[in-house]
């Protein structure tokens, strides 16, 4: 039961959330803001109207949205990485063992 938590819901009724499957569900959500954000990155910049005063802050704007889209993916996948490998360890790990066995490792 080490990936499960008691959790207290309204009239003091008690039940187990799994924490790993609400995991696994929160990297599927991050994998589809990864694929949202890749298609901001592959918006193309339209060039505005050369006699347009704001046209060099709307590029300016673009870009740094499109840069923000890329590095904000390349977070979240390194988070997802992280968390499947965490997940993936504490699935192996089931055998029962006390606090000290665990950390001695």
């Amino acid at each position: 039961m080490s990936n499960s938590k008691k959790q207290e819901i309204g009239g003091g009724i008690k039940s187990t959330v799994n924490t790993s499957k609400i995991k696994s569900e929160i990297i599927e959500a991050g994998y589809k803001a990864v694929n949202q954000l890749i298609k901001v990155a592959q918006e193309e910049i339209i060039k505005p109207d050369p006699e347009d005063e704001l046209a060099a802050d709307r590029l300016k704007n673009a870009a740094a949205t499109k840069k923000l889209a890329i590095f904000d993916a390349f977070e979240i996948l390194s988070r997802i990485e992280s968390e499947k490998e965490t997940l993936n360890t504490s699935s192996n790990n089931t055998s029962f063992k006390g606090f000290a066995e665990r950390k001695s490792k």
